[in-house]
């Protein structure tokens, strides 16, 4: 599971950004099952760094795996 934290000289309320890659590691599916999400609006909330740079952060894959679960 990613480690949250902030990288030296940081500020402490900026959050760490996950890829597509870790989330995908973490829920345990492909990581074209989580694109396909995203394009469906099904997944986690997504921050779009860039038209091509989804990232995420691990509180909104948490709740959105406790909305998920209920």
């Amino acid at each position: 599971m990613p480690k949250d934290f902030a990288p030296a000289g940081a500020s402490a309320s900026v959050p760490r950004l996950l890829t597509t890659a870790e989330v995908a590691d973490l829920l345990h599916v492909n990581a074209s099952t989580l694109c396909r999400w995203r394009q469906q609006g099904m997944g986690p909330r997504v921050a779009w760094l860039s038209p091509a740079i989804p990232r995420y952060q691990l509180a909104d894959v948490a709740a959105w795996i406790e909305r998920a679960a209920s």
